[in-house]
């Protein structure tokens, strides 16, 4: 509910907002000086605290990387892009900017922005305060939206939603201005490399092996805990030096088990490889397709299309051992808990490779931009090496560390360690928890091996 009082000359309004437990002033009307003119005002404006001071804005929040339409995460390759909010029309389109604060205090807000036709009524809200400001500038200007209060340092949004329109489009957006206070010492937010910044920071766990010892046979297990299985993310088993084994959820109706091994000729064009470096599949199980991967090195893929349900612990089983002609043989099982049997994923033959199996670890990463905003977790428990005398060693120490998107400081919302006999890993939605980066992580021995019938596995 609103109650608007209107004075001339000037149209600047007082602008009453109810909040959770009264009505609170947001926008005080200007107190008209004589002698002051009405051209010393911004332009196409009717809103401002003081409208005889502008604020502070030095800090320009690009879109691109750090908005999202919360309220629809599908439409937000239709309106906002790396020059920033364009095909803006809906009025259910709820945007939020991110960003981290390492203070607290007074937080000015503004938006750099033009109304390509008619006038526009936007509502901009920070925590639980709502300011409503109107536009008509056909130009890109700085609109300023007033001063709000940040009360603890972490995480926090500004959220602009189109109330009304007279034009085709609520507004085109370059930047979400902020200064004050609060944005004094650290502000976080992604400066560069928009496509990975909204993508948010993967995690690493990288498991401590013993010294000397040939790794022949590496198992592991994953749950997902329910509500964490969201769209667009991979839990990444059983990973090696070579490749990467687990689970996605690719859209609300699908999901894989996934195996791929990298050609050892780098590129991310998968058609370029020469023959001989060509990955080569021995063989694969029922119902698993096979081709090539790009984009991210290129390699041979396989996956299956498997209904795999949150709460539900899954087990992985990967073996990796040097084969003939200086290549090795990467082998996938994964175990189904309701039939309670292994199934063969695929076998692949990688050239000018011998090894066994090196560098097991998991990983935990969100592959689609518009889920950014959204956060997810995974479990990741009892794991356990092979080696080639046929000895298990249990593993329960890693190290935990993030991509290059939490190294340079352009995301926060990452976490991992370990929680009584299991390993976890966390990351995107914009969470305040976060781990250090390059820590290393102890979980409690289970110290029961894994009991498997290697004879009754599907042979390639």
């Amino acid at each position: 509910m609103f109650k608007t009082m209107t004075f001339s000359p000037l149209k600047h309004s007082i602008i009453l907002v109810k909040s959770r437990k009264q009505f609170v002033p947001l926008a005080v009307s200007a107190i008209f000086i004589l002698g002051t003119s009405c051209n010393s005002l911004p332009k196409n404006y009717k809103n401002q605290d003081v409208a005889t001071k502008s604020l502070d804005l030095p800090i320009a929040i690009k879109p691109g990387g750090n908005s999202w339409i919360v309220s629809d995460l599908e439409q937000n390759h239709k309106v906002i892009s790396d020059a920033g909010i364009r095909t803006w029309n809906s009025s259910d389109d709820i945007i939020r900017t991110y960003f981290k604060t390492e203070a607290t205090g007074d937080l000015n807000v503004g938006l750099n922005l033009k109304v390509s036709s008619g006038t526009s009524t936007l509502k901009i809200t920070v925590g639980d305060v709502s300011k409503t400001i109107e536009v008509t500038n056909a130009h890109f200007e700085t609109v300023e939206v007033g001063t709000f209060k940040i009360e603890e340092p972490g995480y926090h949004f500004v959220e602009i939603q189109g109330m009304k329109k007279s034009g085709d489009r609520f507004a085109e957006i370059n930047d979400v201005l902020l200064g004050g206070a609060a944005t004094q010492g650290k502000l976080t937010y992604v400066k560069e490399d928009f496509y990975w910044g909204r993508r948010g920071p993967s995690v690493h766990l990288t498991y401590k092996v013993p010294e000397k010892k040939d790794i022949l046979w590496f198992y592991n297990e994953i749950t997902v805990p329910e509500e964490e299985d969201v769209v667009g993310t991979y839990y990444m088993a059983n990973g090696f030096a070579e490749g990467y084994f687990g689970i996605q959820v690719n859209s609300p109706t699908e999901r894989r088990i996934l195996f791929s091994v990298w050609s050892p000729y780098e590129t991310q064009d998968p058609k370029s490889i020469p023959d001989e470096y060509k990955i080569i599949l021995l063989g694969k199980g029922e119902g698993v397709t096979t081709g090539e991967f790009g984009n991210e090195g290129s390699g041979g893929q396989s996956y299956k299309v498997f209904n795999w349900k949150a709460g539900n612990t899954y087990r992985f089983l990967l073996k990796g051992e040097p084969s003939e002609n200086n290549s090795t043989d990467y082998t996938a099982y994964f175990y189904d808990t309701e039939t309670e049997e292994w199934n063969l994923i695929a076998g692949f033959r990688r050239p000018h490779t011998s090894t066994y199996l090196k560098r097991p670890h998991s990983f935990l990463e969100n592959f689609r931009t518009e889920m950014g905003p959204v956060s997810r977790m995974a479990q990741y428990g009892n794991q356990w090496i092979m080696d080639t005398n046929g000895d298990w060693h249990e593993l329960t120490n890693a190290k935990f560390t993030a991509d290059a998107t939490a190294r340079k400081g352009s995301r926060d919302d990452y976490a991992g360690g370990a929680k009584r006999n299991i390993f976890f890993m966390k990351n995107c939605g914009f969470f305040d928890e976060m781990t250090t980066i390059d820590t290393f992580h102890e979980r409690t021995a289970n110290g029961v091996r894994p009991i498997i019938d290697f004879s009754s596995l599907e042979k390639l």
